[in-house]
């Protein structure tokens, strides 16, 4: 199980955006883009958002959300479902700050600044209660091959593996 966390969590890193999808208050799903923030304690994923966002009006309301991943050039896919929490720490913040949250953050010359210390931002973090992703560990010739032999017989091309992770045991992310 150690070995699918660990490539689950190397093929987060490399996709880096996730499709995360909230329930409205009136039963309507929504999606938006959201980058992945650094591993930490507290929770399996991190996300970062405006405090003012409609998404946190969504958690409070249906903790419940779906990240939907896809990188394209191997075709490999990540769904993960799990429980949001959301939090307004200025000390994780602090932890997981990045500079690049700056672009989302913009100065208005105030303290809603940009930095660590600005008071809109807030963590969004997912713990896991299932994922399953596509695992492909075939060189991009024999994937192309599969896929073309797919098409020409009608068959299902045999690109890799789905896995699944349940409740997946946390060790000192």
């Amino acid at each position: 199980m150690t070995s699918e966390l660990d490539r689950f969590y190397e093929l987060i890193e490399d996709i880096e955006i996730a499709m995360m999808t909230t329930r409205r208050p009136k039963g309507h799903l929504r999606s938006r883009p959201m980058a992945n923030q650094e591993r930490a304690l507290g929770a399996d994923l991190w996300f970062v958002t405006l405090a003012d966002s409609a998404k946190l009006e969504d958690i409070a309301h249906d903790r419940h959300v779906n990240l939907a991943y896809f990188k394209r050039d191997t075709m490999e896919w990540i769904s993960v479902s799990g429980l949001a929490e959301t939090t307004t720490d200025r000390v994780k913040i602090a932890e997981l700050y990045a500079d690049d949250w700056k672009m989302w953050f913009p100065d208005s010359g105030d303290p809603r600044d940009g930095t660590k210390d600005d008071p809109r931002m807030t963590l969004i973090g997912v713990t896991i209660h299932t994922a399953e992703f596509l695992r492909i560990d075939k060189p991009k010739p024999v994937i192309l091959y599969e896929l073309a032999k797919g098409w020409i017989t009608g068959s299902q091309p045999q690109i890799g593996d789905v896995k699944q992770i349940v409740e997946p045991r946390r060790t000192g992310m």
